[in-house]
């Protein structure tokens, strides 16, 4: 059964740290872009980050560009997602998805994580 996994997500305060995770079971992460996704309550899904499975390329949102980093371990067939100084705005349930590049169709998706960022 081909599956992704998110896991990490909680409670977090405002400028601490919080790391998700992607894992996946019944195939390779390695020939797959990741992507992570988001969507808070009463808004659309956006995309907040993505990893090639190419050459490693990294791309982000300008809302998370210089807090949040993307990573993978094709050793662990996981990727990461790094939250640096979350914000409140930041709050939503996270979702990653694998697709053959970033830019196109995603077809296997996680169930998500939430995050909260609150003090």
């Amino acid at each position: 059964q081909l599956q992704l996994v998110e896991s990490g997500g909680g409670l977090v305060q405002p400028g601490g740290s919080l790391r998700l995770s992607c894992a996946a079971s019944g195939f390779t992460l390695d020939y797959y872009a990741i992507g992570w996704f988001r969507q808070a309550p009463g808004k659309e899904r956006e995309g907040v980050s993505c990893i090639s499975s190419s050459d490693g390329s990294t791309y982000y949102a300008d809302s998370v560009k210089g807090r949040f980093t993307i990573s993978r371990d094709n050793a662990k067939n996981t990727v990461y997602l790094q939250m640096n100084s979350p914000r409140p705005e930041d709050t939503a349930v996270y979702y990653c998805a694998a697709a053959p590049a970033c830019v196109m169709d995603y077809y296997y998706w996680g169930q998500g994580t939430q995050v909260t960022v609150s003090s």
